[in-house]
């Protein structure tokens, strides 16, 4: 099973881990099953930019990124090379040790908390 560490932008919050997690997963479900607040305004399918954040590490356990999720991120707040979109971002690597970070949620519209 697979761990994903999880930092935040915002460090008023503290970091996670979230172990045993399930291949076939998306960072987006993982953070819904363990009360980690990332916004995610288009219902998983790739249609915002909302569910933005970086992988700092195990890029290579997730699927790799489509064409349009490039597209997406294009329009997320403060892309960077290691940007993804955290429904689009599947486990695939059951050994996967994942560091992701979630940007600062309070930037986004829709922001809920």
């Amino acid at each position: 099973m697979a761990t994903v560490k999880f930092t935040f932008e915002d460090k008023k919050i503290a970091p996670k881990t979230v172990e045993n997690v399930e291949t076939d997963m998306s960072i987006l479900e993982v953070t819904e099953e363990n009360g980690i607040h990332l916004n995610h305004n288009c219902g998983e399918v790739c249609a915002c930019s909302t569910c933005h954040v970086y992988v700092l590490s195990g890029e290579d356990a997730l699927e790799e990124i489509s064409d349009k999720e490039e597209d997406f991120i294009d329009r997320a707040i403060n892309p960077r090379i290691e940007s993804r979109l955290g429904c689009q971002a599947v486990i695939l690597d059951e050994d996967a040790v994942i560091e992701v970070e979630i940007p600062d949620q309070s930037r986004i519209i829709g922001h809920e908390h």
